[in-house]
């Protein structure tokens, strides 16, 4: 599994997450050609080689021609994206990211998501370092994405509200749950795009995972300090397991005093917040009471606010929680085809050859139920048919 570790040892901007991209060996015209597909005017792409404490790096310029002065809307921003000729996939998460970048911003200044205006060279901006990051990284073959804690620099800096300490509001509610600190320069080293690319991309963030290294860059930022590299870090590599791992946090508490209904509706909850896994075990509590061990499996970033929920949802005074290393399958999602229609199917592969393959049980249902044939028939067919598209055998 290729994957990409963005070093954040001097903070992030979307700039500099294209200049890293570049640095690493991206083809710039691979984003002019995306850019192309966008019905944006007046505007260039340019990268240039310079240096960071003698550190080679590559810097990237979004030059503006022509603007027109009218600030730009999250529902003009996705607009924008459903009438270009990018890809469904790109189109889907660039539009997922301005979403969340206008929940934040709305949530500082106190109104509505449709309210947040984007200034028009600001927006052109955001939209280039978005798309180019979604291109870059599908262009350099990159399953998944990890990252360092994330210098945020210090001090004060000013933006069209006045003077605001680093870093800024919109960064800052970007960056919960990401693990921050402070170190060198008081200048703001993070930028909200440069924080929301983190927050939607990145799977876990941590030291550097075991890897074999392929290849490498530097993004350089705008502004150079006296000793200290202003510059971002990406390494790509590939995993050196025979399956791919990460870490994750087990949650657990006992409950002997809740109305066993409220389970399913907690569970639900959960599920929607982003728990990878929920499940109850029966227990004798104490006092020989039954009782029921509520289980949570989650992101390590995710931990407090399920953990809150937990809390809030329940009648339990305390959680456990810790954290425990995970091998997995690499998983992919194909359609297959059947005689009564597409179903999904989950593909598992490691050691480098396939080695479990599920259909959706809910999409063999409903065939199953609408054709009015045997759920197992229908299971049977939709493997089948999978294996048999990827040329493999388990």
């Amino acid at each position: 599994m290729r994957h990409i570790y963005f070093d954040c040892f001097s903070g992030i901007s979307g700039d500099m997450v294209i200049g890293s991209l570049l640095d690493a060996g991206l083809d710039i015209d691979c984003l002019r050609k995306a850019l192309s597909l966008l019905p944006l005017k007046g505007c260039e792409l340019r990268a240039e080689r310079t240096s960071r404490r003698h550190l080679s790096a590559t810097s990237f310029f979004v030059e503006v021609k022509e603007t027109q002065q009218h600030e730009r809307g999250l529902k003009e921003i996705s607009e924008l994206f459903d009438l270009s000729a990018l890809p469904q996939t790109i189109r889907q998460k660039a539009k997922a990211i301005f979403g969340l970048l206008a929940n934040v911003e709305a949530a500082i200044h106190s109104t509505t998501p449709d309210k947040i205006h984007f200034h028009e060279v600001g927006a052109i901006d955001s939209i280039v370092d978005v798309v180019g990051a979604l291109v870059g990284l599908e262009e350099l073959g990159i399953e998944e994405a990890y990252a360092s804690p994330v210098n945020v620099g210090g001090g004060f800096a000013e933006c069209k509200h006045g003077v605001l300490p680093v870093p800024a509001p919109a960064a800052l509610k970007l960056l919960e749950g990401i693990p921050i600190y402070s170190r060198g320069p008081q200048a703001e080293l993070v930028t909200p795009t440069g924080a929301v690319i983190l927050k939607s991309l990145v799977k876990s963030f941590g030291p550097l995972p075991p890897q074999r290294v392929l290849f490498h860059g530097y993004g350089a930022g705008k502004h150079e300090f006296p000793e200290w590299p202003n510059l971002l870090r990406v390494i790509v590599g590939e995993s050196t397991e025979a399956f791919a791992g990460d870490d994750i946090v087990v949650m657990n508490t006992n409950i002997d005093d809740m109305n066993p209904e409220f389970f399913e509706y907690l569970m639900e909850l959960l599920f929607e917040r982003g728990a990878l896994d929920v499940y109850l075990t029966p227990i004798q509590a104490k006092k020989t009471r039954p009782g029921t061990q509520l289980t949570v499996l989650c992101e390590p970033a995710d931990t407090p606010a399920l953990a809150s929920l937990v809390f809030s949802e329940s009648t339990t005074f305390g959680v456990r929680y810790h954290r425990e290393a995970r091998l997995k399958l690499s998983r992919t999602t194909i359609d297959a085809h059947t005689e009564w229609g597409p179903v999904k199917v989950k593909i598992g592969a490691g050691e480098g050859r396939l080695m479990s393959v599920s259909p959706e049980f809910d999409d063999c249902r409903k065939i199953a139920r609408a054709h009015k044939v045997s759920l197992k028939r229908v299971y049977d067919a939709a493997k089948n048919s999978a294996i048999g598209e990827l040329g493999e055998q388990i």
